[in-house]
This record gives C-alpha cells, structure tokens and sequence, in this order.
C-alpha cells in the first residue's frame, strides 16, 4: 500500500500493484501479446454470455419451459459456475492460470455448441450444465490472469479487461437486435467454436521451476479484510444483475415499451459501463481506489433514484445509463484489490509462489460474484412483486453502503 496526495493536496491510500519480488515493472511485445490474449478472452465471455441470455425467450418456447422450470435451470447454472470457479482455482494451483483458462473457454465452447445443436431438452440440460462449469472457470481464472498482468507491469489493468467484458456484451446485445430470429443452431453454435480457437492463445504462464506448493497455506490471508471486498462485489453484482434482468421489464411494465425495443434499457447501461472501465485505469491512477469507489457508490443510488422515480420511458433510460458509468468501475477494482491483499500477505515470496496464493484467492474471492447475482435477480423480483419501482429501490439503498466499505480497499 502506498500513500498519495490526490486533488487539493489531499492524502490518498491505495493499492500499490507491485512486480514480482527481484523484477522491476516489464513490459515488450510478448506481455502485449499476453494482454490481447486476455482482453480477447473476456470479450468472448461478455459475448457469449449476454448471447445466451438474450436467447432466453427463444429457448423457453423451443423446448416448452414454463418460467418455473427455466428459473430452476438457471439456478442450476449459477450453482455449476460457483463449482466452476473452484475448479479454476484447483487448475491453478497444480498447473496455472493460463491452463484453468484455457479448460475453461473448451468447457464454455463445447457447452455454447452443445446447447446451439441440441434436438431436445435433456441434451439441452447438459450442455447448459457444461456451459455453467465453463462459465465459472473462465470468469476466476480470465481475473486471476488479469491480476497476473497487474502486478507483472505495476499498474491497474483490470477496468481496461472489464471493459472488454462489456464491449463483448454490447455486441452480443446489438447481434441479438439485429439477428433475434435466426435459430440458436446458427447464431450460437458457431461462437462456441471460436472459444475452442481461443485455448490457444499465449496467456500468461506461470514461471518454471518455482514452488508453488503450499502457497497459499504458508502466510495468514486477511479473509477478514478481503469480505469487506467482497461485499463491495456483492453490492455492484446486485446493481448489475437487477438492471441487466429487470431494467427491460421494468419498460415494459410501467411504460408499455414493446418487447422488441425492452433492450434500449440495457444497452446504454452497457455502452456507459465500457466508458467508465476504458477511462478506469487513468482514473485510479490520478484519484486512486477509494474516491473512485465512494464516487461510483453515490453516482449510483443518484442513478438509481431517476430510475424509480421516472415518469417516462425515457428517463428511466437515461437513469440505467448513470447506472452504467456509476457502477462500471466496482467490479474491476475490487479484483484489483483481492489480488493486492493477497500478494501482499505473502512478503517477498517468489513468483510461483505468489501467483498460486493469489490465483487460489481470486477463485474463493469470485463466488461473491455469483451472490450478488442470486440477490439481484431476485430479491429484486420478490421486493418489487407489485411494482419493480420497489424492486429498484432495494439496491438504490444497499449500493450506498460502499461508502464505508471503501475503506477496506486502503491501508488504515
């Protein structure tokens, strides 16, 4: 951790992203070639997950779900990416990073194939079942690779990756606009093929001939220090998943927009999310960590307020769009941050063994993501039974929470 003087002479405290211990920040063609490796990655992920929830409507009427029965599989989906996760993190510990992610973008790409070409329900489960264990793999480990770039270059990378996240969801969302009607065999199909093609791409490998038995066992991890994190990506996955899931019938309820323009709520949530992430990187450095965190916490509950209280469709809209560029950032930093705590509970092990302690507290740290999603899905939905203006105001309350939180993200 380290002390900085931000705007009017203020002292700041932040994460200092340190290189491995003996190395100085490196960088050259083969770490580029490492980071275009993992903004494809998370591309890919944003893309083929927003393409198969948007591909809900045609799924349920293909194989005849009733709500009930496509909300149990989707849970079951969720449970499969939370034991994905673990296994992201059991991968990286025997092998590393670059291999758990490559296992998992097969997983998701023989899942996404399975699920495009299935003739029935049953083979449809279990590609779905597949797909979830992926999903989980790819999202720990694609962050554990992203933390791994961190500390080798020195500086916050994470916004920039989750902004690729986004970008894959905007064209995804935009190819489901133009393209809802083509069957799933020959609009999802063919992308699980491409997350095959991408396990060969050159991530970053940990280095040879390092221990990395017992990394992460052999200092006391601050668990106590990385919930308060934790909590802060809870908080943000509830904003998010109750904008994503419920911003387009939250139109659709209040304002009658009609089914095929219910997305214009979660597009420009999306393509604000990507503004703030791509700006994100420059802005920790200038303002660091915790402002940005309070800032975003207050920009949204501000967001979230114009949503519940709009009386138009419009502004509502302009509401998930604040949404977006307040709540974009929350997610990249608090990875960041679980990264920092974790590699510097270590002192000055070496390489192999920091990455495996801090790969192993990325895949625990990662299942906070699937809480927040479960609560923003549906305390949302219960919260909000007789109007969603109810449902929204449950996270324009909790979001503010951040604000005390953020502290976790210094050193006191």
């Amino acid at each position: 951790m380290t002390q900085q003087t931000g705007p009017g002479g203020r002292h700041t405290s932040q994460t200092r992203l340190q290189a491995p211990p003996g190395r100085g920040p490196v960088s050259g063609p083969r770490l580029t070639r490492h980071r275009v490796a993992s903004a494809a990655a998370f591309f890919l992920q944003g893309f083929l997950f927003i393409t198969m929830t948007t591909h809900l409507p045609q799924i349920q009427g293909q194989f005849g779900l009733d709500p009930a029965t496509l909300s149990l599989l989707l849970l079951a989906m969720v449970i499969l990416a939370g034991a994905g996760s673990f296994l992201a993190g059991a991968v990286a510990r025997r092998a590393d990073s670059a291999r758990a992610l490559a296992l998992g973008l097969g997983l998701i790409g023989f899942g996404v194939v399975g699920a495009g070409l299935a003739p029935g329900l049953a083979v449809f489960c279990a590609a779905l079942a597949v797909y979830g264990v992926g999903l989980g793999t790819v999202d720990a480990a694609m962050n554990m690779q992203g933390v791994a770039l961190e500390h080798r270059l020195g500086r916050t990378l994470l916004p920039g990756f989750h902004a690729a996240w986004t970008a894959g969801g905007i064209a995804a969302t935009l190819a489901a606009l133009a393209f809802g009607d083509v069957p799933m065999a020959a609009s999802v199909a063919p992308f699980g093929a491409v997350a095959l093609l991408l396990m060969a791409l050159p991530f970053l490998r940990r280095d040879r001939g390092q221990a990395v038995e017992g990394g992460e066992h052999a200092v006391s991890i601050p668990w106590k220090r990385l919930l308060l994190v934790g909590l802060v990506l809870v908080l943000f996955y509830m904003v998010d998943t109750a904008a994503s899931t419920w911003g387009p019938a939250y139109l659709h309820t209040l304002f009658g927009t009609g089914v095929g323009n219910v997305a214009v709520a979660t597009l420009p949530y999306l393509v604000a999310s990507l503004l703030a992430r791509l700006a994100g990187d420059r802005a920790v450095a200038r303002f660091g960590a915790v402002p940005l965190l309070r800032a975003a916490a207050v920009l949204s509950a501000a967001a979230l307020a114009v949503v519940v209280l709009a009386t138009t469709a419009e502004l509502a809209v302009v509401g998930f769009a604040l949404l977006g560029f307040g709540a974009g950032i929350i997610a990249p930093l608090s990875f960041s941050a679980a990264g920092a705590i974790a590699a510097a509970a270590g002192g000055a092990a070496d390489d192999g063994v920091r990455r495996a302690r801090v790969d192993s507290v990325i895949a625990r740290f990662n299942q906070f993501n699937y809480v927040g999603a479960l609560f923003g899905s549906v305390l949302t939905g219960l919260v909000g039974a007789d109007s969603l203006r109810y449902g929204f105001a449950l996270p324009l309350v909790l979001v503010l929470a951040i604000v005390p939180l953020a502290r976790a993200f210094r050193e006191d």
